[in-house]
């Protein structure tokens, strides 16, 4: 197991090389001044940008400064907010995307592991069908369309009550998470109950749930101790990119809500052309999705002792 984890350890590094390489050229293809911006620059702060980046220097020179910088963690400063590091707005405001990330997975794993289970317990009946029509809204609509029937509803509620029930922007109390965590987990809930159901239906049929009812087993202990907990493991497997890609596709959701997280200063990065908060957070996000995945290779091989990769 130790051999494993060091190679997918190295996997991962590999592949975070690529999306950094993969990122820097993208961006230097666009075409335009990375330091042509609305606010002006002094001729001293151009030089000190340009010397510091070698933005006057070959392609190749750029790149060898920008993985330099890398290797000792430094994502660089802001183009268009002054004497503003990219690693002080990471650190900043990621732990805002990632409290909204963490009660989003929290309400869609659990929610997809409640409905997808209870949907095969009543297979074909009313239960199943409603819950699968919903499972198929959640997946047809993007986040920010359920971010902004949910926030028009806050302001009819609050409305027609006279107070307020739930803020309906802002961030800074667990009132203010509610709203913005369900909407943004809603898609990753439908997903997961859509693939729970498909693991309990091939669960309940198979030859050690058979072998657990002849014996006698209690209903509950057979669900809880042999269908579920096989059946969450395909849930686990996806878990991991889940966690990823709430937090990234937060970004409008954040925006949405007025919520001061990372995402919503890498919108504002692509639209001031801020390349270095662009690629910082672009390198950054893509480092952590690759550390979602080996956890959960390794939460896999965990929960399921017969798998053992070597």
């Amino acid at each position: 197991m130790l051999r494993y984890s060091l190679k997918r350890l190295l996997q991962g590094l590999v592949t975070v090389f690529f999306i950094a390489t993969a990122t820097f050229f993208a961006m230097h293809s666009v075409p335009g001044d990375p330091l042509a911006s609305d606010k002006a620059l002094t001729e001293r702060i151009r030089a000190n940008l340009e010397a510091k980046y070698g933005l006057d220097q070959p392609l190749t020179t750029q790149y060898g400064i920008f993985l330099g910088n890398l290797l000792q963690g430094d994502f660089g400063i802001s183009y268009t907010q002054e004497n503003r590091r990219v690693n002080d707005i990471i650190r900043e405001h990621f732990p805002v995307s990632a409290t909204l990330g963490i009660l989003a997975i929290a309400f869609a794993g659990l929610g997809g592991v409640l409905w997808g289970a209870l949907t095969a317990l009543y297979r074909n009946r009313l239960p199943d069908v409603l819950i699968m029509l919903a499972v198929i809204l959640g997946i047809s609509v993007p986040s920010f369309v359920f971010a902004a029937l949910g926030q028009l509803l806050l302001v009819q509620i609050n409305g027609v009550l006279g107070f307020s029930v739930l803020p309906v922007a802002g961030w800074g109390t667990v009132a203010h998470m509610l709203v913005p965590s369900l909407v943004l987990g809603l898609g990753t809930m439908a997903y997961l109950t859509r693939l729970m159901r498909s693991s309990m239906l091939e669960i309940v049929g198979s030859d050690f749930v058979r072998t657990a009812k002849s014996k006698g087993l209690p209903a509950r202990r057979i669900f809880t101790h042999h269908q579920l907990r096989n059946a969450i493991l395909p849930v686990v497997t996806v878990l991991g990119p889940a966690i990823a890609a709430i937090t990234t596709g937060g970004f409008v959701v954040e925006m949405v809500f007025a919520i001061p997280g990372l995402g919503r200063y890498f919108v504002q990065a692509v639209q001031q052309l801020d390349y270095t908060v662009i690629m910082g957070t672009t390198v950054f996000y893509g480092a952590f999705l690759v550390f979602m995945v080996i956890v959960v290779d390794l939460l896999y091989g965990w929960i399921d002792p017969r798998v053992r990769l070597e």
